[in-house]
């Protein structure tokens, strides 16, 4: 896996591009000249963290006949406060499903992905405690 990163302007704001040509604009905070026109490297981090569990959890509900129809994930992440790099310390998955689940198989699924197969989840769990909730989406 190889990707490339180049700056696109005279501050803070990059492009990240993979092998395949598909990019992102990743920029700093407004502290150090960030204009807030790209994701913030920590931002894209639990991007990572949600669609990494995300794409599993598809997968897994897939394999179980589960007739997943829309899927959210919201992020918190809470990073130390007392120390440089600030890293997160504790970040929390909301997982937002619609769909006609079994509520046994989508806490499954959740839990296969976030606790055991989410590749940047484990990476994170090394200084992070990482946990889940979820609901079903209402139709309104």
């Amino acid at each position: 896996m190889k990707v490339t990163l180049q700056r696109i302007n005279q501050a803070v704001r990059f492009e990240g591009a993979n092998a395949a040509g598909n990019t992102v604009v990743v920029e700093g905070s407004p502290e150090i000249g960030g204009e807030g026109l790209g994701m913030r490297p920590m931002e894209m981090l639990l991007v990572s963290l949600a669609s990494c569990s995300s794409m599993d959890v598809v997968a897994i509900l897939k394999k179980m006949r589960q007739p997943l129809e829309d899927l959210r994930v919201e992020v918190d992440g809470q990073r130390a406060t007392d120390q440089v790099p600030a890293v997160f310390t504790k970040i929390h998955l909301h997982f937002i499903l619609k769909g006609d689940l079994r509520a046994d198989r989508v806490e499954e699924a959740l839990r296969l992905s976030v606790e055991k197969y989410c590749s940047v989840g484990r990476m994170l769990d090394k200084t992070a405690e990482i946990t889940y909730d979820w609901k079903m989406m209402n139709d309104e």
